[in-house]
């Protein structure tokens, strides 16, 4: 396993970031392709064993018992200062904005569940996790200080938003002397590339570390046509973000296959080989152990500028989908959350 600085933070994370969306009990959330805990368990302890020290999860992920099985699990296999955790929060719901909840309440409110959810006293990455357009971005920010400010979270990050946004944000926090996003989570893989047009570049610039979700499409990535997964059949927000542009997609899927069969390698490894030469850590989903085993082995391989080429040549722009797509103003409240699949 490879590390690296996460932006300007002093966190040393591995250059796969495990993502935990894919554990929690089933009943109790959005996604009926979730592991169990001990499956759960096995996976994350697989991770460490191969070097993996970034594990990222979040409040809203099954309900808040995703978090409950990474907390248990790092706690059994893992020393808490080797392990680098990310958590996240969700916008003010309606029903806090009626009772007039603030936004730095509704921070101290989730960031408090979280680490008794975790069993943590602190967590190392506080992730912004849907821009809230019904909450003023002072009180997200003051919100977010006070909860570094209380040894809460070493860091915070910010996740689906727009360059602008994250520009915004952060030359407030400087200005009034608080917490900066060190990090940015946004949706980026080789078949969705938008990033590449304002926040890549930005981040660039400013030192703030790129660590994407969906980077293997939700599996599409890593599949060849006419295999298949428990997720891409369940998964529905997935289908929601990448069945219209299926065929387009599919020419660089075919080119990721093509080049994982000439160097005798993964599909999956050819996917992240290519997005670890633009990010610092993707937000790599593991179900199965070959999925962490592929991620691990990405950070091993190194594509040529030819190859490199050839797999992005076919991509063509995409219309913004999931979460990006509903980052807008006439959001209504509570409406940035992925639909609950039916069971």
């Amino acid at each position: 396993m490879k590390y690296t600085k996460l932006g300007k933070s002093d966190l040393i994370v591995s250059r796969i970031c495990m993502g935990c969306m894919g554990f929690g009990e089933a009943a109790q959330g959005q996604h009926g392709w979730t592991l169990d805990e001990e499956h759960s368990r096995e996976i994350i302890q697989h991770g460490l064993e191969l070097g993996v020290n970034f594990y990222d999860t979040a409040i809203g992920y099954q309900n808040g018992t995703s978090e409950q099985f990474v907390g248990r699990a790092l706690r059994d296999f893992a020393k808490r200062e080797d392990v680098v955790v990310a958590t996240k929060f969700l916008p003010r719901t309606p029903q806090e904005i009626q009772a007039g909840v603030t936004g730095q309440q509704h921070i101290e409110n989730n960031i408090n569940q979280s680490l008794k959810n975790l069993g943590m006293d602190y967590v190392d990455l506080y992730i912004y996790h849907m821009w809230d357009w019904n909450t003023p971005m002072e009180d997200i920010l003051d919100g977010l200080n006070r909860v570094v400010r209380a040894g809460k979270a070493r860091y915070i990050g910010i996740s689906n938003c727009f360059a602008w946004q994250l520009a915004q944000a952060n030359a407030l926090a400087e200005k009034e002397g608080w917490a900066k996003f060190v990090s940015i989570q946004g949706h980026y893989n080789l078949i969705f590339r938008e990033e590449e047009r304002e926040m890549a570049p930005y981040c660039r610039q400013e030192g703030i570390a790129l660590t994407p979700y969906s980077a293997l499409a939700a599996g599409r990535l890593a599949k060849r046509p006419g295999e298949t997964s428990l997720r891409l059949e369940k998964d529905a927000y997935a289908k929601f973000k990448y069945d219209a542009t299926a065929q387009q997609d599919g020419a660089i899927i075919a080119r990721v296959a093509e080049l994982a069969d000439q160097r005798g390698v993964s599909m999956t490894e050819i996917s992240l080989a290519w997005l670890l030469t633009k990010v610092a850590a993707p937000v790599v989903g593991a179900t199965k152990f070959h999925h962490i085993d592929g991620a691990a082995k990405a950070t091993e391989l190194t594509l040529t500028d030819e190859e490199i080429a050839s797999l992005e040549a076919p991509y063509t722009p995409h219309p913004l989908a999931g979460v990006m797509a509903q980052n807008r103003p006439a959001a209504a409240p509570g409406t940035h959350v992925w639909p609950v699949e039916k069971k």
